[in-house]
């Protein structure tokens, strides 16, 4: 009898644990509503690599997540919703763009405040953004840009000066 009541005992705790460990990866995925955050939500022309549950930080501290991300069919900018922190208040002038850690690390969003003495409320709408920037775009640009620039303008060598001195 000592046997069964252990071992009941021993899978209770470990539901618990179990349980536990669900609920706090559910609230800290951005799918769990945080207690008092407000949303706001922008539009980028380029939202490469963001995501639900994609960090929002401001001057690199993280003060919310993505909890929606999706495809304006009007204007065919990514319309991202972020829920954000009550205790950081946002002006109507703020901005927000795509950034990564590092050359090749992962994308959040970066928000700025403005200077605005007007704040952004629940449901606001940050209009000053930026998109991603694709870094192999701009490698791919630089190394064909300078193409075909030689002094001849049709990229050929130009021949070599044959007067002697």
């Amino acid at each position: 009898m000592k046997n069964s009541t252990v071992e009941t005992l021993i899978g209770a705790a470990v539901i618990f644990i179990a349980a536990a460990f669900f609920f706090f990866a559910y609230q800290t995925s951005g799918k769990g509503n945080a207690s008092g955050a407000y949303r706001v939500s922008a539009e980028f022309d380029n939202a490469e690599g963001v995501s639900v549950g994609t960090d929002v930080r401001v001057a690199g501290v993280k003060i919310g997540s993505v909890v929606d991300f999706t495809l304006n069919p009007e204007n065919f900018q990514a319309n991202v919703v972020m829920e954000l922190d009550p205790k950081v208040k946002l002006t109507d002038d703020a901005t927000a763009k795509v950034s990564a850690e590092g050359l090749l690390g992962s994308k959040f969003i970066a928000l700025e405040q403005g200077g605005s003495e007007v704040l952004l409320a629940d449901g606001g709408v940050i209009s000053n953004t930026q998109g991603a920037v694709d870094i192999w775009a701009l490698i791919s640009q630089a190394m064909f840009a300078n193409k075909g620039s030689g002094s001849g303008g049709d990229g050929a060598i130009p021949p070599a000066d044959t007067q002697t001195p």
